[in-house]
């Protein structure tokens, strides 16, 4: 497996991309070509261009979940590619409309429009993209330390409902040598994340995470996150997007983490 980051809030010095706080990765397992979110805006589109990565040899998108900082530039994408063999890989509600003190927040496509454009694929369980890459579906909640936390709300039927991001997924790679995490935002929770993904594959070796662990605070949820990773011998970390930089400084004070800037390439 291959990872490009394709947006990141963070670019580094010398390297002439740009950045935004939104998510987008590009991966290569065997033939297939992968896209792991869009984004918020043309961001990601202008930055594979930049690393000469041709999108319109996309096999699959994955939405993490249904906020606009990882949804907003499939428009973009579907104005500039043919998507029609593409398959869009996502939890069902995704496509639920979401705000945040009123403001939009979520995808701003029906699925039935998205249906459309390219073959959709909605799934809470687990669902196989590549040889060796599968969706985790819906995240169980299995450490009380990670309690969920609504984030606006959500629209079911007309109603308004606080919404716990259960559309909040992952990738796992499931390699001989062990297993790799990549995340969005984790609103359900890293440790839940990383726990399931060891179930689903039947793999207890944690090679590394990269992604958004949703964490602001030096708190016991951290402390308690800190010694699961430390636990599960879990040597490459990359903390991105939604993690603070205290957060970051604290877990590098137990388990070296890597940067992570636009055009990072991971190798599995």
């Amino acid at each position: 497996m291959k990872l490009t980051v394709l947006v990141d809030n963070n670019t580094y010095i010398d390297q002439y991309f740009l950045g935004e706080p939104a998510v987008s990765y590009y991966i290569e397992d065997g033939d297939e070509k992968i896209l792991f979110d869009t984004g918020y805006s043309d961001v990601f589109i202008r930055n594979a261009k930049a690393i000469s990565i041709d999108l319109d040899k996309l096999n699959k998108i994955v939405f993490s979940h249904g906020h606009n900082d990882h949804t907003g530039g499939f428009k973009i994408l579907n104005n500039q590619y043919d998507l029609s063999q593409t398959m869009l890989i996502s939890h069902p509600d995704a496509f639920r409309e979401k705000i945040f003190d009123e403001e939009p927040i979520g995808f701003d496509l029906h699925e039935e429009s998205v249906n459309q454009i390219c073959n959709l694929s909605l799934s809470k369980l687990p669902v196989s993209i590549s040889e060796n890459i599968i969706f985790l579906g819906e995240i169980p909640a299995i450490y009380s330390f990670e309690e969920r936390a609504a984030i606006g709300k959500q629209k079911t039927d007309d109603i308004y409902f606080d919404d716990y991001v259960f559309d909040d997924s992952a990738l796992v790679y499931n390699g001989k040598n062990g297993i790799f995490i990549i995340t969005g935002c984790s609103h359900s929770g890293i440790c839940n994340i990383i726990e399931y993904a060891k179930q689903v594959c039947n793999n207890q070796k944690v090679l590394g995470v990269i992604g958004g662990f949703h964490l602001f605070d030096i708190d016991t949820r951290l402390k308690s996150t800190i010694q699961y990773f430390m636990d599960n011998d879990i040597a490459d970390l990359y903390p991105c997007h939604c993690v603070s930089f205290h957060v970051k400084a604290e877990i590098n004070r137990f388990i070296p983490i890597h940067e992570v800037g636009v055009g990072l390439t991971i190798i599995i």
